[in-house]
C-alpha cells in the first residue's frame, strides 16, 4: 500500500481512481463497511482505491479542550486500512490552514487535482470543509461538475450504529467486549516496555510495563485477559492489569502484562501492544502479599481459561 504524506508526494499520472474519506479512527466495524465498498468498487472499475485521512484528528485542532483520545495510533491505522485492500492513502495534516479550507477548495485541491476521482464513497453523514458545511448533498453537486460520482452509504450497525465514540465509551467502561464487537477486533494499547518497580518478578509473576503515548485510550482499571503482541508478530497470552497497585499504597495508575508461563523474556525497551479480550475483576486491595498472590494465581488462572482451552501450547504463542 502506498502511502503519501502530502498533496505535493501524490505522483502527478496517478489517473482516476475510487476515493474515501474519513479519520477512520479505530477502523471500526462501520468504517469497514465505507472503504470496503470502495475497494470493490475500485476493483469493479479497474481503478485503485484509495484513501484520504487526517492526522491528528481534527477535533485536536478545532476544540482541543475536548478532543476526544485517538482509538488507534496512526501507524496502526495505516496498517488495518492495508488489510482491507487499500491501494493507496494521503495522510493529510489537518492544522489551522486545512480546517479555514472550504469544502469546495478540498474538492478541488485534493479530490480532483490530487487523487482525479472517479468514484467518492462515504458514509450518509460525512461532513467536511470549513465548520463543516459540506455534505454529501454539496459533494454530489460538486462531482456532477467536476466529473465524479458520489455514494453515500447508510449508518451500520447492532441495536445502534457503530461509531469510535461507542468505542471510546466501552473503552472507558472496561467493557472491552463491547468495544471489540464494535471494532471487530480487540482493543489495543501500544508503547515501550520500561523498568517498573520489578516488584511482580519477586512475587513470581514478572510484568512488562508499558509507557503509553500522551492520551492514549486507556481501559478502567481492573484486570484482564489478553494478549501482548511483539513487533515480530508473535502474540502471547497475557494477564494485563491496569491501576496503581494499591496494595502497595501505589498512587500512579500503570498498564503492565504478565505473560502466562514465561519468566524468560527480556522486552525493555521494546514496542509491544496489549490487546484486552475480557475484563476479568476491578482492581481491589488485599490486606496482605500473601493473599494478593493468591488472588494472582487466580487471575493467571482464569485468563487461560477464557483464552487457552482446547489450544495447543504452540499454538498459544503464535495466537492461533
Amino acid at each position: 500500500m502506498l502511502i503519501w504524506q502530502a498533496v505535493a508526494e501524490v505522483p502527478d499520472d496517478l489517473g482516476a481512481s475510487v476515493v474515501t474519506i474519513g479519520v477512520f479512527d479505530g477502523v471500526h466495524r462501520g468504517h469497514r463497511a465505507v472503504v470496503g465498498a470502495a475497494v470493490r468498487r475500485a476493483r469493479q472499475d479497474g481503478l485503485p482505491a484509495l484513501v484520504i485521512t487526517f492526522d491528528p484528528n481534527p477535533a485536536q485542532v478545532v476544540r482541543p479542550d475536548s478532543a476526544p483520545p485517538p482509538v488507534d495510533s496512526l501507524a496502526h491505522r495505516l496498517t488495518l486500512l492495508a488489510t482491507l485492500g487499500v491501494d493507496g492513502v494521503l495522510v493529510l495534516r489537518f492544522d489551522a490552514a486545512r480546517a479555514a479550507q472550504s469544502a469546495q477548495e478540498f474538492v478541488d485541491e485534493v479530490i480532483v487535482g490530487a487523487l482525479h476521482a472517479r468514484v467518492v464513497v462515504v458514509g450518509a453523514d460525512f461532513r467536511f470543509g470549513h465548520r463543516a458545511v459540506g455534505d454529501v448533498a454539496m459533494l454530489t453537486t460538486a462531482g456532477r461538475r467536476a466529473g465524479f460520482e458520489v455514494l453515500a452509504l447508510e449508518a451500520v450497525g447492532q441495536v445502534e450504529r457503530f461509531s469510535s465514540t461507542r468505542v471510546r465509551q466501552a473503552v472507558r467502561d472496561g467493557d472491552v467486549a463491547t468495544a471489540a464487537a464494535v471494532l471487530g477486533r480487540e482493543h489495543r494499547l501500544e508503547g515501550v516496555v520500561v523498568h517498573g518497580d520489578h516488584r511482580g518478578r519477586r512475587l513470581g509473576f514478572p510484568t512488562a510495563n508499558l509507557a503509553l503515548a500522551e492520551g492514549a485510550l486507556v481501559p478502567a482499571e481492573g484486570i484482564y485477559a489478553g494478549w501482548l503482541v511483539r513487533a515480530s508478530g508473535q502474540r502471547l497470552p497475557a494477564a494485563i492489569s491496569i491501576g496503581s497497585n494499591p496494595t502497595f499504597a501505589g498512587t500512579e495508575a500503570r498498564v503492565e502484562g504478565h505473560v502466562l508461563d514465561r519468566d524468560d523474556l527480556d522486552l525493555y525497551g521494546e514496542t509491544v501492544a496489549l490487546e484486552f479480550v475480557a475484563r476479568l475483576r476491578p482492581t481491589l486491595r488485599f490486606d496482605s502479599v500473601e493473599a494478593l498472590v493468591e488472588q494472582m494465581g487466580h487471575d493467571v488462572a482464569a485468563v487461560r481459561n477464557r483464552l487457552l482451552a482446547g489450544i495447543e501450547p504452540d499454538q498459544a504463542e503464535r495466537g492461533d
